[in-house]
């Protein structure tokens, strides 16, 4: 079979695994690189560190060996010279690293061999015989017939166990370098090795990666380039084309079943609303007529009191009282004039403070003539009423409903305070009374009724202005607070 057939075999399996079998191959493969590169790494470490450093463990040893038997030698022969303090405590820490360096000789048969071996089972007990006869040796007095005699057998014995231990360093030394050049052919094959294996497994890894690519990322991008038109309103393109027969070739499949569903229903869609905006047209035209013909009943029911009429006979009538010297007479008459020719002729949504205000003065003069002393008004306002816009006809049914359900009930009257001032955000409106009140059953019911814009609200004009404030000042509120046989306060804040 040619390398061209193996591979078109090999890329048929492959694209009949599915997605978790790829990865797991893929996965496992990656594993076995890893696996092998650290069994290559720790053999060669095996040998390059572990033999190497028992190596130079063995030389360093023979090396402490010799160092420390040449100082005992050169401070025991100090200390025999000149016999002080300083010198003995020299020759103990000489004796004592002496000591040490001949207990880390190495007695493992197997691995020293017979002859290190017995060299180093040599130089123990001649250290020991040594350490008797040179202890006695310091022990003894210098006048003692025997003194000259012991003395040359200590150098002496120090002498023998200075050779024996240079024998086994040079021993030691051409051992390492025996076992060294053994493995120096292995050292330098080594790297070779890894990196011809490491380079075979790269490339099994590479082409294990196209296969990837192509099973799993290619499908995936053509799959976001599909989402893309779809995105676009481009239903009705050409079909997705994969090779994958795993969940990747299904989900492809169902995207493009789903693709031509979904344009489908998109037209039909647009189609419904083409027709729903139709009659959404139709709908809007109707309401307008109706509107029209609302606002000619407006017209008509307005034209039933013909405000030409009325406002010349007030003025007929405040002349004739001018003639006789009624002056109160003739001021309830401009004012009542006043009233009629705001109320019919005003047709803005809005006008400014001083008009609303005047409008209000009007209003309770005529009250106060009704009403005397038993009503009070008090106005205060902190804002330019020619500067500032408020709803039409706000002021004058607040203040006639805090007479009506307020004050009128009430024997002794009362006092009606209105106050006018604003921030950077707001203006705020106070209309308030010392009338009845309400209690606390009766205000929640009130604030209910506005809130689900009721009809029923009790109170001359109430329910209309908070409907107008609301619908014209989404972000305003309109408050009502009120105790029973303490008052009502009417807080109005309108945004700037």
């Amino acid at each position: 079979m040619t390398g061209s057939g193996m591979r078109e075999k090999l890329s048929k399996r492959w694209q009949s695994l599915t997605i978790k079998e790829k990865i797991i191959c893929f996965t496992g493969s990656m594993f076995m690189v890893l696996i092998i590169s650290l069994l290559f790494d720790v053999w060669v470490a095996g040998v390059s560190m572990v033999e190497m450093g028992n190596i130079l463990k063995d030389n360093a040893r023979s090396s402490e060996l010799v160092q420390a038997l040449e100082e005992e030698t050169q401070a025991f022969a100090v200390y025999m010279k000149t016999s002080n303090d300083e010198n003995l405590e020299a020759l103990s820490r000489a004796i004592k690293k002496s000591e040490q360096a001949v207990g880390n000789l190495s007695f493992d048969y197997r691995a020293v061999g017979a002859k290190r071996f017995g060299q180093a089972w040599s130089i123990q007990n001649s250290y020991e015989v040594y350490r008797e006869k040179r202890d006695r040796m310091l022990a003894m007095d210098a006048e003692n017939p025997g003194y000259i005699d012991s003395l040359y057998c200590v150098y002496e014995m120090q002498g023998y166990l200075l050779n024996y231990a240079n024998a086994l360093m040079i021993d030691i030394i051409e051992d390492g370098n025996e076992i060294y050049q053994k493995k120096v052919p292995g050292l330098v094959w080594a790297p070779v090795i890894v990196f011809v294996v490491l380079v075979f497994l790269c490339i099994g890894l590479i082409e294990m990666s196209k296969l990837m690519n192509y099973s799993l990322i290619d499908p995936i991008m053509k799959l976001v380039q599909g989402s893309k038109k779809i995105a676009a309103n481009e239903f009705f393109t050409e079909d997705i084309q994969v090779e994958n027969r795993d969940e990747l070739g299904e989900l492809v499949s169902t995207f493009n079943k789903m693709k031509y569903a979904t344009g489908q229903y998109i037209q039909a869609l647009e189609q419904t609303r083409v027709t729903l905006d139709k009659l959404h047209e139709e709908e809007m035209a109707k309401l307008e007529m109706e509107k029209r013909l609302e606002m000619m009943r407006l017209e008509l029911l307005k034209n039933q009191i013909h405000p030409h009429f009325l406002f010349n006979t007030l003025n007929v009538i405040g002349g004739m009282a001018n003639l006789e010297d009624a002056a109160t007479t003739e001021k309830m008459i401009t004012a009542l004039s006043a009233l009629f020719r705001y109320n019919l002729k005003t047709t803005d949504a809005e006008v400014m403070l001083s008009q609303e205000l005047k409008v209000m003065q009007d209003y309770m003069y005529l009250q106060q003539m009704r009403f005397g002393s038993r009503i009070r008004f008090e106005v205060t306002c902190n804002v330019n009423k020619d500067a500032v816009l408020v709803p039409v006809f706000t002021f004058q049914p607040l203040v006639e409903n805090a007479i009506i359900h307020g004050l009128s009930k009430k024997e002794a009257g009362g006092v009606i305070r209105v106050r006018i001032w604003k921030d950077d955000a707001y203006l705020h409106i106070t209309i308030g009374d010392n009338g009845v009140g309400l209690d606390s059953e009766e205000l929640e019911i009130l604030r209910e009724k506005l809130k689900r814009q009721d009809d029923t609200v009790e109170g001359i004009g109430l329910g209309n202005i908070y409907k107008r404030i609301r619908a014209m000042y989404p972000e305003s509120s309109f408050e009502i607070y009120s105790r029973k046989d303490v008052g009502t306060v009417i807080r109005i804040d309108i945004p700037n």
